[in-house]
């Protein structure tokens, strides 16, 4: 990353630390590391001691939300060395959801969906019906949001960044999670270039530039030259359309292009209501984009509500032999979602955070595209996503990528497809309804078939616990819904760390327990350091194959299987192979398929995960 990452907690301060707490709908549960620091009076402060040399800082914080909704605004005061104050203007506007899915900006609404099942009433699962009363705000979520600074002058490792809650603030508290720090650059500047500026564009934000943008483009596809959008922050309000154009920015940091939620006079044929700023290829099913470069600025969305027709993505489209690079994306629904079928896609280096659903999702057909290097933070669904709805996806591949803090869902998820690849990715702190890494045939994707390779990743406090199962989920975790899930999967290399229930799982739905199975997933070199509960929890009929597992810190036993629960004198449907070298975790008399079944043993929490 450009940045170095440093947890308030660590800080020194005059707050409270709040946390550990991994129970969701807690504003420690969301913050990166599980722990944060609560300033509650006028003058309380965190400071942070420069570890490299940086001229600009990010802010990952939560203040409270408005008493009807929508969001408050407070100040925060930032010094460093007790010199040059400057003021960043906090904002709750695009946090704090509530209630159930697709959730409500409105703390006094009653249940979305009133025939769910309610996981925190006692009724269940004795019974479906929720109580006929709630508490509210019910479900509160989405607490954090970030904000940029630049400094203003180059600072020194070791000087100090001091966040001071000022008098007067409107916000009873202000939550610091953390402190991001880094050196930018300065602005890139492109000559040659059909300048955005020259065609009506204002850097100034006051007047809609999307127009600009529309004539840039046209007339850099005719002279072949690149668009460029120098320093400023540029109003758009609608998707620009880009195909075989480059479009470079000065620098995330410089060039802004922000714009407003608009809704639309009749819904779009997509079914959406309304539009916002974004760049999107042509459809696929109108042949698609090619060529495409976008580079070097940042996509600021106006996004408070998950509506899930909306397009209103900070990409989106088709784009086949093209490349994203650079980007800073937030505020929008999801920072970069295509539609294929499309090909050879590039997407590197960006940063995806706060969104209201996933940071990045290939849906339908997206094959032969990588998704490298890039930072997710806080999204409301999937970080990054594969979703082979109708054609599968194939040949594609999550590498390098880190994700943090997903407050709903999984870090990254492979729904379906073919000959998939998720290596050297980091996730860390999954909150609910998903977890770490996940293979899922579910949602009406296409099966898994040819191969799937999910390889030397690390999930840092995942193994969340599912409120509707009210079952500890793994932190890399399969489910078999719609199909049984039989290719040839190999799961090597990954690390498990400080896993909250268990570390891996394999699960059917009880309503299709019998007709779908998961069989011959290979685990190999993997390490497990800590578990509340098992290091495999097995809750379907099938198979896997364990070599070189090693786990220590094991919270209740090594193995928790129920294969699908009909506890046959032959043992369980689901069976273990111990092809050798599994240290702390697989008893001979656990293998090959003794029934171990018990889903809701104590949590032990394990220690600090620490060198082998």
């Amino acid at each position: 990353m450009p940045f170095v990452e440093q947890e308030a907690e660590n800080a020194a301060t005059t707050g409270e630390i709040i946390g550990p707490d991994r129970r969701a709908y807690t504003l420690p549960a969301e913050a990166s590391g599980r722990r944060a620091v609560r300033l509650d009076a006028p003058g309380e402060h965190v400071t942070f001691t420069l570890t490299r040399p940086a001229n600009a800082i990010t802010v990952r914080y939560s203040i409270p939300d408005a008493p009807t909704g929508g969001g408050i605004t407070a100040p925060l005061r930032v010094t460093v060395n007790g010199k040059n104050p400057k003021t960043m203007t906090l904002t709750s506007q695009y946090a704090w959801l509530y209630n159930q899915y697709p959730f409500t900006n409105d703390p006094d609404a009653g249940l979305l969906h009133p025939d769910w099942w309610i996981t925190e009433c006692s009724c269940v699962p004795a019974a479906t019906t929720p109580p006929p009363t709630i508490s509210k705000p019910f479900r509160p979520m989405h607490f954090y949001d970030e904000q940029r600074l630049l400094l203003g002058k180059t600072y020194r490792a070791g000087d100090q960044v001091r966040l001071t809650m000022p008098a007067g603030s409107p916000a009873a508290w202000t939550v610091i999670d953390l402190l991001d720090a880094e050196v930018v650059a300065p602005p890139r500047i492109r000559l040659a270039a059909a300048n955005v500026l020259a065609f009506g564009a204002d850097p100034s934000g006051r007047r809609d530039s999307a127009g600009a943008f529309d004539r840039a483009i046209a007339f850099a596809k005719r002279a072949k030259l690149t668009v460029y959008v120098p320093p400023g922050t540029y109003q758009v309000n609608r998707h620009i359309i880009v195909d075989n154009v480059t479009i470079e920015g000065a620098g995330n940091w410089h060039t802004i292009i922000k714009g407003r939620q608009v809704a639309l006079a009749e819904p779009a044929p997509d079914g959406s209501v309304h539009t916002g700023v974004g760049f999107y290829g042509k459809d696929a099913a109108a042949g698609g984009s090619k060529n495409v470069r976008l580079s070097g600025f940042t996509i600021e969305g106006d996004v408070r509500e998950r509506i899930d027709k909306d397009q209103v993505n900070g990409v989106g489209g088709a784009m086949s032999d093209s490349i994203i690079d650079g980007l800073y994306i937030r505020h929008t629904k999801v920072g970069l979602w295509f539609d294929g079928p499309m090909t050879n896609l590039r997407v590197t280096n960006n940063i995806i955070v706060d969104q209201i659903a996933d940071a990045l999702n290939f849906h339908t057909g997206v094959t032969n595209s990588v998704v490298a290097g890039n930072f997710v933070r806080n999204t409301g669904d999937d970080g990054l996503a594969m979703w082979s709805e109708n054609t599968a996806n194939s040949g594609n591949t999550f590498d390098h990528n880190t994700v943090q803090t997903p407050t709903l869902a999984n870090g990254i998820a492979i729904y379906g497809g073919t000959d998939n690849t998720v290596s050297n990715n980091l996730v860390a702190d999954p909150i609910r309804e998903g977890s770490g890494i996940h293979a899922g045939s579910r949602f009406g994707a296409e099966a898994f078939t040819g191969h799937l390779r999910i390889t030397n990743n690390t999930t840092v406090r995942a193994g969340t616990y599912d409120l509707n199962w009210n079952i500890g989920l793994g932190a890399i975790w399969f489910y078999a819904l719609d199909s049984s899930i039989d290719a040839d999967i190999q799961v090597t290399g990954d690390h498990y760390l400080d896993s909250t229930y268990n570390a891996i799982m394999l699960v059917s739905e009880w309503p299709v327990k019998d007709l779908y199975s998961i069989t011959g997933v290979q685990f190999t070199d993997i390490r497990v350091d800590g578990t509340g509960t098992s290091v495999l929890s097995a809750r379907t009929e099938g198979s896997a194959s364990f070599e070189n597992v090693d786990a220590r810190n094991v919270g209740a036993v090594g193995v928790n299987n129920c294969g699908s629960f009909h506890f046959t004198p032959a043992g369980s449907e689901f069976v273990l192979t111990d092809r050798g070298g599994n240290d702390g975790w697989l008893a001979p008399w656990m293998l090959p398929n003794t029934i171990t079944c018990d889903d809701r043993p104590p949590v032990l929490p394990p220690p600090p995960p620490a060198p082998w």
